[in-house]
């Protein structure tokens, strides 16, 4: 719902402090659990998100529901009952997360070499902690993250990553939970950055044609930034998993 309140002020800065053109703060980690085959914990501004990986592994309920050439993959997502501040009776199996369940499958499907594990399964879990504003993108890029934990070859990186419009012609990206109430439309984009390929895109309301383009390439341009934080996390951790096992230190 549109208000009359600015989302960016007359110097540039949105309610947050940041420029339209800015990311919240991500912070993330892999192999946070030891159990599952892969996992990753992911940050982006207030939302927080857990993902864990398990498998490829035997399909559960009988091998007449295994693909004799692609592996299944199985998504689930879920919140917690204290992530939002309006207390949630059904954590899971909802209308949102079954939809959010599929959205996050399709993305995962783009990338993941399902071709390798004729016969098998992947389960991709995720769970939002904290829900402030583009929990979809939080749990594609933790996914991804947990995917690669796993040992699972992707061909690149799958991102998310929002946008909308501010002041009715100023593009920003990565929509908090406050500018997604008091703001316009949000579009919602997975992409591969390095292919440059969509593989979703949702948007809450429609937006006119004439701000469709720019919004699209805002929240493109957050992929691809997206990209670089994610690969720069992929490398400190094999750098320190490979200091731990001292295998990095030879050659």
């Amino acid at each position: 719902m549109s208000t009359n309140k600015e989302l960016i002020s007359k110097i540039g800065l949105r309610l947050d402090g940041r420029r339209a053109n800015e990311l919240r703060r991500i912070r993330c980690k892999l192999g946070v659990f030891t159990q599952p085959d892969g996992s990753a914990y992911l940050e982006q501004g207030l939302t927080k998100v857990l993902a864990a990986v398990y498998g490829p592994h035997q399909v559960r309920g009988g091998r007449s529901k295994a693909q004799h050439d692609n592996a299944i993959v199985n998504c689930q997502f879920s919140m917690a009952v204290f992530s939002t501040n309006e207390r949630k009776r059904r954590p899971r199996g909802d209308r949102k997360s079954t939809e959010l369940s599929m959205h996050l499958q399709q993305a995962l499907l783009s990338v993941i070499k399902t071709e390798l594990y004729p016969w098998s399964q992947i389960d991709v879990y995720v769970e939002v902690l904290h829900a402030d504003g583009g929990i979809y993108p939080a749990c594609v890029n933790a996914s991804t993250l947990a995917l690669i934990d796993a040992g699972i070859p992707i061909k690149e990186y799958v991102c998310a990553c929002t946008a909308s419009l501010a002041n009715n012609d100023t593009p920003m990206l990565d929509i908090s939970h406050q500018e997604e109430i008091i703001g316009g439309p949000t579009l919602t984009v997975a992409a591969l950055p390095m292919s440059g390929k969509i593989v979703l895109m949702e948007m809450s309301q429609r937006f006119h044609l004439d701000h469709l383009k720019k919004v699209l390439e805002k929240a493109l341009k957050g992929c691809r930034d997206v990209k670089q934080i994610l690969d720069e996390a992929v490398r400190l951790h094999v750098r320190d998993v490979g200091s731990s096992t001292g295998w990095a230190g030879t050659g």
